[in-house]
This record gives C-alpha cells, structure tokens and sequence, in this order.
C-alpha cells in the first residue's frame, strides 16, 4: 500500500481502474454464470418431465414386451451425422421399467445403465452404473401403476451449454477489455494534463512571484488546492512586500539618528577638556540613542501588526480598566511636561472582543502623541462614552491639508519641534483596522487636536 501511494496519480488511476474493471468482469461473469445455470436446469428440467409423463401416458401395456428387455437401436446408426442434430449420448435417455424391477425398454445408449428406483417420485440426482458422473433424474409411474419411467440427463451437457452461453455474451467484453484499459489511459492522461501545466509552473517560478494560478481549466475536486495556492501567494507576496518595506524603511529612517550618534561621538571625543561641551554633547548622545531606540521599537511593532490578519487570543475588553492602566502609565512623563492628565468616564464603549495589549499600545501612542506636542500647563483628557473612545489634547492642531496625511508612514507635519518618526499614528491606525475601529482626527474649536476611536 505505501509503495502504490507513491506512485503518480495517473498510473494509480490506471491501476485502480484496471482493477475495478477485471474485478468487475468477474463478478458479472460469476452472476452470469449462476444465472444461466439455474435457468438451464428450469428448461431442461421441463423437458425431462413432459418427455416423462408423455412415456408413462402412451399405453405402455398394447406395446411393451413383458417377456424380454427390449431397446431403442443406436440414433448414430438409425441417423447420419450430417442430420441428426446436436444429439449427445449424454443430453436425454430414459428407460421404462415394470414395478418388480425389470427393465422393459431404454434408449439403446445411456439408458440401459440405470438404475431402477421404486420409490422416487419426481426428481433425483443419481450415478448410473459403471459411471461416476451425475445424472438428473425424474421418476413417474403410469397412469395404471403397473410401470415406471425414468428419463435422465446427465449435468455436464447442461453445464457445457451454460458455458456456451455464457462465454459466448462475456467473451467479447473481455476482448474489449483492453481497448477500454487504452482508452482509460488516454482519458486519464488528458484529464490530469492541466494538473501537470501547473505543476510545471510552479516549478518555473520565482520565489518572488505572487501571480495566481490560472483555474479556468481545471477540475472541480483540484479548484479549492488551486484557490488556496493562489491565496497563499497573495499572503506571501504581502509578507514579502511588508519585510521590503521595513528593510527600506529602517535603513532610510535609522540613518539619521545613527549619523547623529556618530557627530556627537565625535564632538565627545573632541571636546578635551571642556565639560561644558563634553556634558552637552553626552546629553545629545542619550537624546539620539533613545530616539534609535524607539525607531526600532515602533519598526518592529509595525511589522509584526501588518503580519497580523486577525488579533489573537481574543477576550472581552474592559475599557474603563484599559484607560485607567494607560493614563496611570503616561502620568510621570505628562507631570514631568507639566500637563494634566484627565478621566472621564461618560458611559460604557459598546461591547467587544479583542486584543487588550494591542488596544492598551493603541491608547498609549494617542496619548504619547498628545502629551508630546502638548505645551505645559495644558490638559490632555481622556472620555469613554457609549460610541467609543476621545483624547482630546490643547496644542497647536494640524492644518487640514496635513490632517488628511495623518497615517501614513514617516510622515510629520513641517514646523515640528518635537523629535519623532512618524510611527505612531500608523501603529494606532492598524490596531483599529484588526479590531474593525474607525479612528477620526479633527482640530478642536477651542484649539488642539480631538482624536475619536469607534466603531
């Protein structure tokens, strides 16, 4: 079994159909047989009987001579070859008996070797005398009583007859046999060439090629493999497409701030003895380094929520609880720009099921960002209600040509003081996009910016 699982698909289809078809014959030929058999014995059996009660009605008592055991002449010699028909020696023969026994008349063939049976009425498989071959026998009495005949055929006549019949229906279907097997494998071989086309393609192409399989011309039961090789080269085509993005833009965005760190490294160096330089130049240095720092942080944290398609280990989110642990977590860097942090809690956020470490990173880079272009003295407030969830901040705002590029990656409004890398809104835009939220920017009225997350 394992050596034909490895075998190709089309000789296994060949094999098993060749099989199933042979398998097939025989069961056919075997019925067939069994069949034809019983129908033979139902014919011939017939005619045993009515020849049978024909003898016993004919007056056997005006015709027979009771003093002698006469016979019938041999029907080669009363008849010639060319005109006596297929008559074996073995398809009928008969004998007519008295009640004590004695044979009065037989064939002249077969018949003088039965055997006399007083007792059976009908039908009876025997062995006649001086053979080992069985007989089919039927027994009646005349109509007087006074004699019995017996007419017998022997079972090998009647199963050389069923043979002809049968072999002679089956026998052409088994010479077909191979002209079906030669079709089968054109068929198979047909069929299975679209199958091989694709194998070929895919044999031939790039590991960087995303483009589909063409399905037209493939089989219903091969269609959904095809579906989901297609789907799998879109997936790997986006993985492809997001590492080259993020090679590209840790390479462009990490050089900035690694030449930074070389100058002041190099200011370091040449500043000898003066501290106030050395101390100022140390201080830029540690500024450059975690700017790097959280470069990589949020790179890497793009990347693995664009490998994203759903959040997982999903649970159901308590926002109230997630804001809380957030504010509480921005609170020392918001005191130490002098800005307040506020909670209102107006109502309940509809319910929901997702990721709260994904959502809790969400509310932390609305409110990095908030507390970052906050000036001090300002208030940054944070509202739950019944459609989702508010950070209201009392900074500049953004214009509304640079509103709508809110998002895109790298991307910082001119005029920013702030350090920054443009990372942040794009990690808060595809957190919202796994949990199917809508994030909404606009400039307050009042001044400052109003980000509002909601379904």
């Amino acid at each position: 079994m394992k050596k034909l699982k490895n075998l190709s698909l089309r000789l296994r289809l060949i094999l098993l159909f060749s099989v199933l078809a042979l398998l097939t014959w025989l069961i056919a030929s075997g019925v067939a047989w069994h069949q034809t058999r019983k129908h033979i014995n139902e014919v011939f059996d017939t005619q045993q009987m009515l020849f049978a009660k024909r003898l016993a009605a004919t007056g056997l008592g005006d015709r027979l001579n009771l003093s002698k055991d006469a016979e019938l002449p041999d029907t080669k010699k009363m008849v010639r070859k060319g005109s006596r028909g297929h008559t074996d020696d073995d398809a009928l023969t008969f004998a007519i008996f008295n009640v004590h026994g004695q044979m009065l008349l037989n064939d002249g063939e077969n018949g003088k070797r039965i055997r006399f049976d007083g007792d059976t009425q009908g039908f009876n498989d025997v062995e006649l005398k001086g053979d080992s071959d069985t007989w089919r026998m039927v027994w009646l009495t005349s109509p007087d009583g006074q004699y019995r005949v017996a007419v017998g055929q022997e079972y090998d006549y009647r199963n050389d007859m069923a043979w002809s019949l049968v072999s002679g229906q089956l026998t052409p279907w088994l010479a077909s046999l191979p002209v079906l097997l030669l079709a089968l494998i054109v068929m198979v071989t047909l069929e299975l060439r679209p199958l091989r086309r694709v194998a070929q393609g895919l044999r031939q192409r790039s590991p960087e090629d995303a483009t589909p399989i063409v399905t037209d011309s493939l089989p219903g039961e091969v269609l959904p493999l095809a579906n989901a090789l297609n789907s799998l080269f879109t997936r790997t085509g986006e993985m492809l497409i997001r590492e080259r993005r993020f090679t590209s833009d840790a390479a462009h965005e990490l050089r900035s701030p690694l030449a930074a760190l070389r100058v002041q490294t190099e200011v370091v160096q040449l500043s000898g003895d003066d501290a106030q330089m050395r101390e100022h130049a140390l201080e830029n240095l540690t500024t450059s380094i975690d700017r790097a720092t959280r470069l990589v942080d949020q790179l890497l944290t793009l990347s693995r929520l664009e490998s994203f398609s759903t959040p997982e280990e999903l649970e159901r989110i308590d926002w109230t609880s997630l804001v809380a642990q957030s504010l509480a977590e921005q609170d020392y860097r918001a005191h130490g720009k002098g800005i307040e942090l506020r909670f209102e809690e107006q109502g309940t956020p509809p319910e929901m099921r997702g990721q709260s470490l994904l959502l809790s990173l969400m509310v932390r880079n609305l409110l990095d960002n908030a507390i970052r272009y906050s000036a001090a003295g300002t208030c940054v407030t944070v509202s739950l209600d019944g459609r989702g969830i508010t950070v209201e901040d009392q900074g500049p705002g953004i214009s509304a040509e640079h509103l709508a590029r809110l998002g895109e990656r790298f991307y910082r409004p001119p005029g920013q003081e702030q350090t920054g890398s443009g990372l942040g809104i794009s990690i808060v835009q595809r957190i919202a996009q796994l949990h199917h939220l809508k994030v909404v920017y606009r400039n307050r009225a009042e001044g400052g910016l109003e980000v509002r997350v909601s379904r």
